[in-house]
């Protein structure tokens, strides 16, 4: 095995930074092949990603993590998804439901540290148990939704999943996205013209008002301090020098090298 680093991806990220997310998609494929995963949350960003997939007739898995506590639209949304776009969307569930870890834990989602246990037990650990399947996902991450997005990159490693995350639509503007949805006519959830720019468990998402930041919906009972669950590595502050460990030749094969083994 071989150490990558977010520093060793430095140059390539640049390089990347004019490609397509189609062309992007296509390069994961190459790269990754049957160890290559997409993630969807079923909200408008992920839902692209659907389209993406789907207009390449790809069969490569969306993996989406059922907490068990999702909108009813976001479930009807997954499942027009898989059958007018003829994907392959694999969900995970919890191990425990809603009422058995209430009965055991207590309502943890009011309080911020039980919030941070009750997102990793519903939607971080779910997708943990597929974390040796895959040495890459693709994301649906986007700068111009700002806030710890603001920079994110396109290819980003993921430490707890040890894979890298492929962020396809990382440089696209506003006006791009929403073009593409139009232009698609992008299935999407409906929540989103209900007044949730950002669409989570029903327990703590709120629609927003017109004056508010897109994620003043997201936990709003704990204040602007719980924005994001941390199922998404660049979502997290305070963790440097992220790394994971890779085959040595897919280490190669990605940074564009090869290793002489010779002494």
């Amino acid at each position: 095995m071989a150490r990558l680093t977010q520093a060793d991806l430095s140059d390539l990220n640049e390089s990347f930074e004019e490609r397509t997310p189609l062309e992007l998609i296509h390069w994961a494929q190459e790269m990754f092949g049957t160890r290559l995963a997409a993630l969807s949350s079923m909200q408008r960003a992920g839902c692209v990603v659907a389209h993406m997939l789907s207009q390449l007739e790809s069969d490569i898995p969306i993996l989406f993590v059922d907490t068990g506590v999702l909108f009813q639209e976001t479930l009807e949304t997954r499942d027009r998804i898989i059958n007018e776009y003829n994907l392959n969307i694999v969900t995970l569930m919890p191990e425990k439901t809603m009422q058995e870890q209430t009965e055991e834990l207590g309502v943890l989602y009011l309080s911020v540290e039980g919030q941070e246990k009750c997102c990793d037990m519903r939607k971080t650990q779910p997708l943990m148990q597929v974390a040796d399947q895959y040495d890459a996902l693709i994301g649906s991450l986007r700068r111009a939704d700002g806030g710890q997005r603001a920079n994110v990159p396109i290819l980003a490693i993921d430490p707890a999943m040890n894979c890298l995350r492929v962020n396809i639509l990382a440089s696209l503007s506003k006006e791009e996205f929403q073009a593409y949805l139009k232009d698609n006519q992008v299935i999407t959830n409906p929540l989103h013209q209900q007044g949730y720019p950002t669409i989570g468990c029903n327990r703590c998402t709120t629609p927003v008002m017109e004056s508010e930041p897109n994620r003043a919906g997201r936990w709003r009972h704990l204040g602007p301090w719980s924005q994001y669950c941390g199922i998404n590595p660049t979502d997290v502050t305070g963790k440097h020098a992220p790394s994971i460990d890779l085959p040595q030749d897919l280490v190669d094969r990605i940074l564009g090298r090869e290793t002489d083994f010779m002494i």
